[in-house]
Parts: structure tokens; C-alpha cells; sequence
């Protein structure tokens, strides 16, 4: 139910799956696993797929953990946006890229839970965009020294709260990787 008019489309994004971004999170290895079914999901539905991938001055463009995860692979024509803020529609061309394809509904997967992910996901529901986080399809690492909860509380709060958030004329959804499709 979208806001956006003329965008009947879902796409998945994949957002900071890079390599020094989740060498150290929290069950890195399934969520990735779960990305890539996802991945698989889409590309047999034919929706499109968006790979977001950040850089800043702790994660140098062209480094080696700026690279995606090797488990992870791009194909040609699905996009890439390059971002350096937290949200992915932040000074990029992800919202040229969703309304080319005509893309009304996200369903967003990646990391860190408590920056990136969050971010992003409420940049697109202010944007008019129906929302599907995955929820056991994103991940962060332990910043509990920082004075955040452990990983497995970040995650179970962000799904949590988003699967209540709500706003006119959008949805806010929750949904394991096995539950999701990608149609409206």
C-alpha cells in the first residue's frame, strides 16, 4: 500500500554485506546464508535486486573489506549504490534506481542493525516506500562497550519495534527469509 504512485514492484536490497563491515557480527555466517536465499528468491521472481555498499574513512573504497562478501555475488544489470551515510537514500541515486524499476516495496536485508539498517529503513518509510525488514536477515557486531546491548538484543528490538511501526498509507512488516515473497 504504498504512497508512491505507479510503483508496483518489490526489490530486495542487500546493504553493507562487506567484508570488514561483518567480519565480527553476530551470527554472521546464517544471515549471510539467509541474504543469499533471498538473493536466489528474487532473482527467480525477476525482482529486482539493489546491492548498497558503504565507504569512509575507516572503510576505504577499493580496500579488501570494502569488497562484498565472497558468499555473496552481484550479477550484471542488478544495481550497485554507493553510499557514505548511514542511510542508503542519502546523497545517492537509490531513489532513481527504485523508481526506474518501479519500486514501491523494499525488503531490506544486510547490516549493522543499529545504524545502517535502521537508518535506512526508516529513510524509505518517510519516503513513501512499504517497508519488509527480515528479520533474521540482518546483523551488527557487539558495541556493548560502547554501552549498547549485546547484538541479539539489537536485533530482537529493532524487529521488535518495526513490526509495530506504522504511518498513513504504508506498511511496516517483520518477516523471516522463508516467509518472504516478492510480490505486492
Amino acid at each position: 500500500m504504498t504512497t508512491l504512485p505507479d510503483r508496483p514492484n518489490t526489490a530486495l536490497m542487500v546493504i553493507d554485506v562487506q567484508v570488514g563491515v561483518v567480519a565480527d557480527v553476530h551470527q554472521r555466517d546464517s544471515v549471510i546464508a539467509n541474504i543469499g536465499t533471498l538473493v536466489d528468491k528474487a532473482r527467480d521472481a525477476g525482482a529486482p535486486i539493489v546491492w548498497v555498499q558503504h565507504s569512509d574513512d575507516q572503510l576505504e573504497r577499493g580496500s579488501d573489506d570494502w569488497k562484498y562478501v565472497p558468499e555473496l555475488a552481484r550479477q550484471e544489470p542488478e544495481p550497485l549504490v554507493h553510499k557514505s551515510f548511514p542511510d542508503s537514500f542519502e546523497d545517492t541515486d537509490l531513489e532513481d534506481v527504485l523508481a526506474k524499476a518501479g519500486v514501491g516495496r523494499l525488503v531490506v536485508t544486510g547490516a549493522q542493525t543499529d545504524e545502517c539498517i535502521r537508518s535506512t529503513i526508516h529513510g524509505a518509510f518517510v519516503r513513501g516506500y512499504d517497508v519488509t525488514l527480515v528479520g533474521d536477515a540482518h546483523t551488527t557486531e557487539d558495541q556493548s562497550a560502547w554501552g549498547a546491548p549485546p547484538p541479539d538484543k539489537v536485533i530482537a528490538h529493532t524487529n521488535l519495534y518495526w513490526k509495530y511501526h506504522t504511518a498513513p498509507g504504508r506498511t511496516a512488516q517483520v518477516r523471516d527469509a522463508k516467509d518472504v515473497t516478492f510480490t505486492a
